[in-house]
């Protein structure tokens, strides 16, 4: 970590092995005129949102589900669990034959039922390919969401839920007032977890689209490769991580203050 900082401080391309001078913070300043750098970032912020977003709240509704006692439960809970099992690469070499424009499955599904008349190009549309690639990162995120929301569900005291209930308050009451504040902790770590997931993935992209069509679905953990190992400029790409860590920090400490318990006097 401190070489990186380090380098990050240098002009340290593998192009110009023989200049490596100290620039100080001139590595950072730069990408904050670059246009690629503010491309890049709102792609990010548009990707963060969607996928913590749609994570969150279909990990929380299938949890609501599981929480129920019904026949087959079980069965339910292990079919959910296999998208998690899946390594993420697997998991976007598989979108990825799905999405395919000449003999994806989609394609087949959605003419089939006769939504379109001919097969559509989803990863090399650039307005669709970001939606593609959030899609496929929900997929396989849902079940570990589920599995956090559930064990925070399974410890709010049933008490609480009865003496609703005699209050007159209905279903959708019990859950905002009871359930919803009773799990703050668990919304606090997978709201963490996620965003940082979502902020430094890397494979899923590289697999899927590798930041194309054009620039559609570069995000600042593509740039950052791209930066390093593709035009080698090792000092560009340490201060580039070091603004992904900054903004990491930064928005883990917001959800802590929002989310995090409070502690009584």
């Amino acid at each position: 970590i401190l070489y990186s900082l380090y380098v990050s401080l240098h002009r340290y391309s593998l192009k110009y092995p023989g200049d490596r001078g100290f620039i100080g913070l001139r590595n950072f300043a730069d990408y904050f005129v670059s246009e690629y750098f503010w491309s890049s970032l709102q792609h990010t912020v548009v990707f963060v949102v969607a996928s913590v977003g749609l994570t969150t709240a279909l990990g929380l509704g299938v949890a609501v589900v599981l929480n129920q006692v019904f026949r087959g439960q079980a069965l339910l809970f292990v079919v959910i669990l296999v998208p998690w099992a899946l390594p993420s690469v697997v998991n976007g070499l598989m979108w990825k034959w799905i999405y395919n424009s000449s003999y994806g499955s989609l394609n087949g599904l959605l003419w089939s039922l006769g939504l379109i008349d001919r097969y559509q190009v989803f990863l090399g549309d650039p307005g669709r390919a970001m939606g593609m690639l959030v899609n496929a990162f929900v997929w396989r995120e849902v079940p570990l969401v589920t599995i956090l929301f559930l064990t925070a569900m399974k410890g709010v005291p049933e008490d609480l839920y009865k003496a609703a209930q005699s209050d007159g308050a209905d279903a959708l009451r019990r859950f905002l007032h009871v359930t919803v504040p009773s799990i703050r902790t668990g919304f606090l770590l997978v709201l963490l977890y996620e965003t940082m997931l979502t902020l430094r993935t890397f494979d899923l992209i590289y697999v899927l689209t590798e930041g194309g069509p054009g620039d559609a679905t570069s995000v600042i953990s593509w740039y950052t490769y791209s930066e390093t190992f593709r035009n080698l400029n090792f000092g560009r790409g340490a201060a580039l991580s070091y603004l992904i860590a900054i903004s990491t920090f930064i928005v883990a400490s917001w959800y802590i203050r929002v989310l995090a318990p409070r502690r009584e006097a």
